[in-house]
């Protein structure tokens, strides 16, 4: 990776170094280059569909609605994410797992129908630019026995539903794990980079992928093309298909409120409150600089899973150019000042304050939002900190950050400065 050096940059995306590959994966892809890669790992529809439906014995895939995007999905991903071979077969399997949930959840709803009349009550998102604390901020709340966090591992297989007597040695918290495995070895660096586990919670995108109508397809690919189809079609479906799954986790088992953690959710908030109409709002804020520079490491690593070509056209824009993210944050300032977020509905949270001191920053945040906040829970909260600190996540991953005087970072900063100014967000340094 590169050093953690100051550096004068003209663009992010450029300058990223790929790290160097474990051998045993440069060899296999270097052999699967030799193949008739698509004819050996197909992602094509019809053999997708085919093997989900006799790996699950179901057939009946619910609505369909979800076919369009599937197969422009599949679409983008033969013509635009540049798969190598270890790609494929790590993308045919997530692919089929998604199918297979798919089914699963539909046959749930079959079989169950009393579901649909589960209730949501007043969930919290966290919603943020990412690399900004929403994963450290989600994993610390999510210690608080009021909340209940989608885990990886239901996740991946929310079918039987969760129960409580068995939430914390299911076995599918072991199948969980070992997909991550899979990818810590891919990507040795990963680890220090993310909190990932079978039994740790996951941001939204991570149980939409069944809707394949989601966000979440161009943060693990570069389908620039499908990010600009989904960006034009109306969220509704997302939304439907995130309570869906919510009601059926909850349904044996279930906590005052859901604790979620999604930053893409952020350009349609008003349409997830459409969905969620008593949803509060948590917005960490972090120098919008800093946590740019971190995204294109993160995002980088992630698409170096699957392909040899990374950051060749213009993915991940949405997250990493200046002017839009200038526009995402100009949209809830303008739905602050709207009324749309009210008081009580919503609550601003400084990484810089939770990292200096995260305590008082969260009894702050939970008096803001109306939240019953229990002395026992933030006791839970203070020595889950305390034990992380002593880790290594986080401190062995390096990227190239922007220095504070370069030309360019001067520039964003204008162009942040409302931003910054009504948040009262600090430059770091």
């Amino acid at each position: 990776m590169n050093e953690a050096t100051p550096r004068e940059v003209d663009d992010r995306r450029n300058l990223w170094q790929m790290p160097p590959r474990p051998p045993w994966l440069a060899q296999v892809n270097a052999l699967g280059a030799t193949m008739d890669m698509r004819g050996v790992v197909p992602l094509d529809e019809h053999s997708l569909l085919d093997a989900a439906r006799r790996n699950t014995g179901l057939d009946d895939f619910g609505d369909t609605e979800w076919l369009p995007h599937f197969r422009r999905l599949l679409q983008a991903m033969e013509e635009e994410a540049r798969l190598n071979f270890f790609g494929r077969v790590l993308t045919r399997s997530d692919l089929l797992v998604y199918l297979e949930g798919r089914l699963c959840v539909t046959e749930a709803y079959r079989r169950h129908p009393e579901i649909e009349q589960q209730q949501i009550v007043e969930p919290v998102f966290i919603l943020g630019f990412g690399r900004s604390g929403t994963t450290i901020l989600h994993e610390t709340l999510s210690r608080d026995p009021q909340f209940r966090s989608v885990r990886m591992w239901e996740a991946l297989w929310p079918w039987p539903a969760p129960e409580q007597a068995s939430y914390e040695t299911d076995p599918r918290i072991a199948r969980a794990q070992a997909r991550i495995d899979v990818v810590n070895a891919v990507s040795p660096e990963w680890a220090s980079m993310h909190a990932q586990g079978g039994a740790l919670p996951v941001e939204d995108i991570e149980f939409t992928y069944s809707a394949f109508f989601s966000e979440v397809w161009g943060c693990g690919f570069q389908v620039s093309g499908y990010d600009r189809y989904f960006g034009a079609q109306d969220p509704a479906y997302h939304f439907w298909w995130h309570k869906r799954i919510l009601k059926l986790l909850q349904w044996k088992y279930r906590l005052p409120h859901w604790l979620l953690k999604n930053p893409t959710h952020m350009p349609r908030i008003p349409q997830l409150l459409e969905a969620y109409p008593d949803a509060k709002i948590v917005f960490p804020h972090r120098d919008p600089v800093a946590s740019a520079d971190s995204v294109v490491n993160v995002e980088g690593t992630i698409f170096s899973w699957r392909t040899d070509h990374v950051y060749t056209g213009d993915e991940f824009a949405e997250w990493i150019d200046v002017d839009t993210r200038v526009r995402k944050w100009d949209d809830v300032i303008r739905w602050i000042d709207q009324g749309t977020l009210r008081p009580g509905q919503f609550a601003n949270i400084l990484y810089a304050d939770f990292m200096r001191d995260p305590m008082p920053a969260i009894e702050a945040l939970y008096r803001d939002l109306g939240l019953r906040g229990d002395p026992a829970a933030f006791a839970a909260m203070q020595a889950f900190l305390e034990q992380r600190n002593r880790g290594t996540l986080g401190k062995t991953s390096r990227y190239v950050k922007t220095a504070s005087g370069d030309p360019r970072a001067v520039a964003e900063r204008a162009k942040y400065r409302r931003y910054q100014e009504y948040f009262k967000v600090p430059d770091e340094s």
